[in-house]
């Protein structure tokens, strides 16, 4: 069964409309990039697919059920997403922040368990802040917040990931290091995984499929290989690229 389908959608917001009649299915394992240019609507259609932005058509439905009639618990144990901007009010621990992904699963009245304290410590390792756990938020800078943020979407192992611009702030020995292992863990798990992302050759490095997205409604999706050619990507972007080889990789480097 699917993680997440789109039937027939339609998203967007004010005058932009980011998809039009768009059918998608996210299954087990897949690695989604959403590219297009500033404004066609690539975080308004991330948000639509989380529930967070009503639609103006079409239905979503999540591990098999109407997203519609799920409560909202129940959503955050199905699907999880990473915002583009987040702002910390309050000042908290890092430790404390990271188990807001736990909530989900958390009983009110019982409290964090042994294992969600493990889940958590477990992820602050793997984005590399396992030394950070008593810091607090807001002495963080903007690569180690966004590295927590990561890590906080980790502890809360949902099956759909949708991710807004994962890479921001982000040093590039982090950007290839941190999605390399974060991606391996969620297709190790099963996951499904949607990614809004700025970087072509970033996106094209750590993604199966594509969703490409040209304004006013129009969108193309498909395999990399397939999609990923340089007159679709050139008319994608508004610039012109020419594909070249990088060992057994391809890279596309604007004109």
């Amino acid at each position: 069964m699917s993680l997440l389908r789109a039937i027939g959608i339609e998203a967007g917001v004010g005058s932009v409309t980011a998809c039009r009649n768009l059918d998608l299915t996210l299954e087990p394992g897949e690695v989604w990039s959403v590219l297009g240019r500033n404004g066609v609507g690539k975080t308004t259609l991330l948000l639509a697919l989380a529930g967070l932005r009503p639609l103006r058509g079409g239905e979503i439905v999540l591990g098999g059920e109407s997203l519609d009639r799920l409560s909202r618990k129940e959503r955050a144990r199905r699907l999880g997403i990473l915002f583009q901007h987040s702002e910390t009010l309050f000042s908290t621990r890092v430790v404390d922040a990271v188990m807001t992904g736990r909530h989900p699963w958390v009983s009110g009245w019982q409290g964090p368990s042994r294992q969600d304290e493990e889940i958590v410590q477990e992820q602050l390792c793997r984005v590399g802040l396992e030394s950070f756990s008593e810091r607090m938020v807001t002495t963080l800078s903007g690569g180690e917040r966004r590295r927590m943020e990561i890590a906080a979407l980790g502890a809360q192992q949902t099956p759909v990931v949708l991710l807004d611009e994962p890479v921001n702030h982000l040093d590039l020995h982090y950007q290839v290091d941190l999605m390399s292992a974060m991606l391996k863990e969620w297709q190790r798990r099963g996951c499904a995984v949607m990614m809004v992302m700025h970087d072509l050759n970033l996106a094209l490095r750590f993604s199966n499929r594509l969703l490409l997205l040209f304004g006013d409604g129009e969108t193309c999706q498909g395999d990399v290989d397939s999609v990923a050619t340089e007159a679709t990507l050139t008319r994608l972007l508004g610039h012109p690229l020419r594909q070249i080889s990088a060992g057994t990789d391809a890279i596309f480097w604007p004109l």
